[in-house]
């Protein structure tokens, strides 16, 4: 895999091709609308150089490959491609500028180390790599010799900690070191585990600030090269699995030594979160519940440890903290009700989001992507449910608002569906937060073929926004509904509860509740009634025709989970077997709430997706289901995609996945 870099090709101009929206508009065809709404959008990633004059944006090529192009901020019209990632297997994560001449980019893969162990998933590989921004002088950072003498693997190339260290195209990266086998030699390399280092991304030239320490998982900075925050994950066995326990040490400024900040239970979530570092206030951000949800607060660190409540909101968790620029300054909290919110803590921010929400009256979502050092000219996006987004350059000096580019230009003029926040009541009385999609022009329809789509995770949440799976299904006539159900993240200790594995019976009971609520409103004919989800989704679209055989007349699962006892074996190499244990449950309800176990009692027909590189579940969740299907007389079907991960991003793929699915929904509910 170290080799990865030679397929990296400078220069090279294939920027897919997409249906404008006029074409969508007339499309009637189930795989021309999956062609378009199953497309990866035209921006995946987005930066502003230092100066504010130019900007680099990753786009999708064909497959899972993509390319890098850079263009003035004044000229967008004219990107100019500077190399590109084929995606089999190095594909593009993201690409910032260092300096105004300098691009730092991630790549990423998925790979099978040993395709003949059994029950050993994928893994994940990253590298950094640095190139101008005409496309020359491109260079992997190299963090580590890897050669037959390395004493294991170096899948991960390192993180970026810092891009404002002080000195123009610096960074401050975390890297890995893996020790040779010949130590005790004076050119055996000896060192271990994570160090961080300040490197020239000119000529890649690195300086040691903190030497490799095998306990530390990582470091936060205050944005301008100082280590302030470091932490280390506790209580390991003696085999070396992980715990969930994470101490946090601190720093006073312009001292070495290190001083206890606290230790958190990352899977109870309980204790204080350090997220960010403000310099000028000598303070820690971060997060900490408060009468059972997650609060904002700040922390001092010139060792009074003063903690003060920043922002609470009664009804959900705070998100987390909005940063801008180089420096990652806190700017805001971010929380989601009914849609996403940012409550401004600084002033300037605040007035200047309050003018561009009314200068953009029909796009209410906006985020701050970037910013020039100075500040003066912004990179943000606007966005919203029926609108995939649009990117802006702000100049604030001249109060120009430039549009630079759009995330799905194929959907401009595109009638699409508006997303409605419900509630519903689930059978014990509670009310169950959601969102209701209704076909573009149906909004009062009844009788309507409908869908039920369950989020992943299942620690996550749905939220109001332009969702490219809706928008498919809604293109194509039908209603759909996504329950946040209980075990979602973002509403509270309570709500979250034991999350939807280990209460899998009060998360499933919510999404069948979803689909009684669609009939009982008479939205949904209840003889057209599905129900589709991916990954802890597609888990729950099985396990609820365990529950109630009778709710969903078909049933569509992409890269599901279907056994909870494999769910957590699958974990093991990985050493977060016991998190993972943990984390699913033990006992009578694993078996219970495995749909794998339970193959007889599914009466609707089954279709299956899954990709053979997938790290999060893998395939053999989805083939051991189908044989299990048709070892008891059920109707299934299983697509396999090769070479694919949990995600697929692949626009072919998606095209064939969203086909197949609407296909099979057609023929199932006579729609």
């Amino acid at each position: 895999m170290k080799a990865f870099v030679r397929s990296l090709v400078p220069g090279i101009a294939c920027i897919g091709l997409f249906m404008p929206g006029a074409a969508l508009a007339q499309a009637t065809d189930i795989a021309a609308k999956a062609a378009i709404f199953g497309a990866r959008p035209r921006v995946l990633s987005v930066s502003l150089s230092p100066d504010g004059q130019q900007i680099a944006v990753i786009q999708p090529t064909a497959g899972q490959g993509a390319a890098v192009l850079v263009a003035a901020t004044e000229n967008s019209a004219g990107f100019r491609p500077i190399f590109r990632a084929s995606g089999n297997p190095e594909r593009l994560d993201w690409c910032r500028w260092t300096s105004n001449a300098r691009l730092l980019c991630s790549v990423y893969g998925a790979a099978q180390l040993d395709s003949n162990a059994a029950n050993r998933l994928p893994v994940y590989f990253s590298r950094l790599v640095a190139i101008d921004a005409d496309g020359s002088h491109m260079q992997e950072l190299r963090t580590n010799r890897t050669n037959g003498d390395t004493l294991g693997y170096t899948l991960y190339g390192g993180s970026v900690v810092d891009w404002n260290p002080g000195q123009d195209g610096h960074f401050m990266m975390l890297s890995p070191y893996v020790p040779e086998r010949d130590i005790g030699t004076r050119l055996a390399q000896t060192k271990r585990g994570l160090a961080l280092e300040d490197i020239d991304s000119a000529n890649l030239r690195r300086r040691t600030i903190e030497s490799p320490d095998e306990t530390v998982s990582g470091y936060i900075t205050d944005g301008i090269g100082h280590a302030r925050i470091r932490y280390v994950r506790q209580q390991r066995t003696a085999q070396g699995y992980a715990s969930p326990f994470v101490k946090y040490l601190y720093r006073l400024q312009g001292e070495r030594n290190w001083r206890d900040l606290g230790t958190v239970n990352s899977q109870e979530r309980t204790g204080f979160f350090p997220l960010a570092v403000d310099p000028t206030a000598n303070i820690a951000y971060g997060l900490e519940k408060l009468d059972g949800r997650f609060a904002a607060y700040s922390l001092s660190l010139d060792g009074s440890m003063t903690k003060t409540l920043i922002y609470a909101n009664p009804q959900v968790d705070v998100h987390g903290f909005v940063q801008i620029g180089r420096s990652q300054r806190v700017i805001g909290i971010s929380y989601v009700t009914d849609a996403r919110y940012v409550k401004y803590t600084d002033p300037v921010y605040d007035r200047l989001a309050a003018s561009l929400a009314r200068a953009l009256p029909n796009l209410p979502q906006i985020d701050f992507i970037d910013a020039s050092q100075d500040e003066n000219r912004l990179l943000l996006r606007a966005s919203s449910d029926v609108d995939p987004g649009r990117y802006y350059v702000f100049d604030r000096t001249t109060h120009s608002l430039n549009e630079v580019m759009l995330a799905q230009p194929e959907l401009e003029g595109v009638q699409l569906a508006p997303q409605q926040a419900i509630t519903y009541t689930a059978s014990d009385g509670t009310q169950i937060p959601g969102y209701l999609t209704m076909p573009p022009g149906r909004e009062a329809a009844k009788g309507l073929p409908a869908i039920v789509m369950p989020h992943g995770g299942p620690s996550a949440r749905d939220e109001w926004g332009y969702d490219w799976l809706v928008q498919f299904w809604a293109s194509l006539g039908y209603a759909v509904l996504q329950p946040n159900y209980r075990g979602s993240d973002g509403y509270g200790e309570q709500w979250f509860e034991d999350q939807g594995f280990r209460q899998w019976r009060l998360a499933i009971g919510d999404v069948n509740d979803a689909g009684k609520w669609l009939v009982d409103q008479g939205i949904a004919d209840p003889n057209k009634l599905a129900i589709f989800g991916w990954s802890y989704g597609g888990y729950a679209a099985l396990q609820s025709a365990v529950v109630d055989p009778a709710r969903f007349k078909a049933i569509v699962a992409v890269a599901p989970v279907t056994d909870l006892q494999r769910l957590k074996n699958d974990q093991a190499f990985y050493g977060d077997e016991f998190l993972v244990r943990d984390f699913v449950g033990s006992g009578p309800e694993v078996l219970a709430g495995s749909p794998l176990k339970h193959a007889g009692q599914i009466l609707a027909p089954v279709l299956l997706f899954h990709g053979t590189l997938d790290s999060n579940v893998s395939v053999d969740h989805s083939r051991a289901m189908d044989s299990e299907l048709h070892q008891a007389g059920r109707r299934s079907q299983l697509v396999i995609y090769e070479n694919m991960d949990h995600y697929l991003e692949d626009s072919a793929i998606r095209r064939d996945m969203l086909t197949r699915s609407a296909e099979f929904l057609a023929a199932r509910l006579g729609h």
